[in-house]
Parts: C-alpha cells; sequence; structure tokens
C-alpha cells in the first residue's frame, strides 16, 4: 500500500517524535482511516528509511554463565517482593540487582509466562511472556519508567534462565 505525501510526511513526524510501531498504527487508522498490521508498519518505517528513537536494543541473553542473584522471597507479604528498604540493607547482586521471580501458574490471558521483577532502584512491576515470546510489563509502581540498560540486560538474562530451567 502507498501512502500519500501527507501521510508520509506525518509518519516521519510521528518518528522524530518518539512514538512506537504501535502508536504509529493506531494513528494511521484513526487520523487517516489507513488499516495496516504491526508488520507492515515495521516494514514503512523501514521503506522510509526512518530510524525509531526507543528501538529495543538487542540483548545478549545467551550468556548465562554469570552467577544469578538469590531468587526473591517466598509469597507471604503483600507484594511477594522485597521492598526498597530491603534491597538497601543487603549486598546488591551482580547486574544492578534486578531480583526476578516467575509464577508457578500463568492465570494472564494470552501469556505463557508471568511474574514478579524489583529492579535495582526499588521499583517494582509484573512481566509477561505473550505467546509470540514478546516481554512485556504491567503493574509497574513508577509509571513511565525505564530500567537501566543493566538492569535490562540482567532482567533479560535472568528470565531466559529461569525459563529455560523450567522448560518454557
Amino acid at each position: 500500500m502507498s501512502l500519500t505525501p501527507e501521510q508520509t510526511a506525518a509518519v516521519s513526524s510521528w518518528v522524530a517524535a518518539g512514538d512506537n510501531l504501535s502508536t504509529i498504527q493506531k494513528k494511521l487508522r484513526e487520523q487517516f482511516n489507513v488499516a495496516l498490521t504491526y508488520m507492515d508498519v515495521r516494514f514503512l518505517v523501514d521503506d522510509l528509511n526512518l530510524q525509531l528513537k526507543d528501538a529495543p536494543k538487542k540483548v545478549d541473553a545467551s550468556d548465562v554463565s554469570k552467577p544469578q542473584p538469590k531468587a526473591a522471597p517466598a509469597v507471604g507479604d503483600e507484594t511477594g517482593l522485597p521492598g526498597e528498604e530491603d534491597l538497601a540493607d543487603e549486598a546488591l547482586p551482580h547486574g544492578g540487582g534486578v531480583i526476578l521471580d516467575v509464577d508457578s501458574v500463568t492465570l494472564i490471558p494470552g501469556a505463557i509466562a508471568s511474574g514478579k521483577v524489583t529492579f535495582s532502584d526499588g521499583v517494582t512491576g509484573k512481566w509477561i511472556i505473550d505467546h509470540q515470546g514478546r516481554p512485556g510489563f504491567t503493574e509497574v509502581s513508577k509509571p513511565g519508567y525505564r530500567p537501566t540498560p543493566e538492569d535490562a540486560q540482567s532482567f533479560m538474562r535472568q528470565l531466559e534462565a529461569e525459563l529455560q530451567r523450567k522448560g518454557l
């Protein structure tokens, strides 16, 4: 499908403003009545030689040879995650001090795995892996939060190791 020059200019400005592919897809539908799949939007951005600002960096999650931090404590308190004061009292594990917990049963529709995470700065959240293997976060304790690159890399390494251990 070809876009008009006006639509192409709009897509370029959205990418320059930092919009992600989902947002661009939604704006095309709402503002121009152009329905494209997520993959079509990805190809469109590539065809226009545009660079997404927050494109996820590829993390080498295959290096799991480094020791992993201890697991989160058993669910007993309201969140099942240590609070900021707990993190301050103990030496932080490698990789920024990310603590990952995998749910034994996943009850979230569309998810093949889920769990909880506490990042080194004490921000907590729930994570999921959808049926296409894409990770995502829900219920993050700080709106608009983005983990540090070290925390993100540690999270991905631990997540891959735990999912492999559980056979997922």
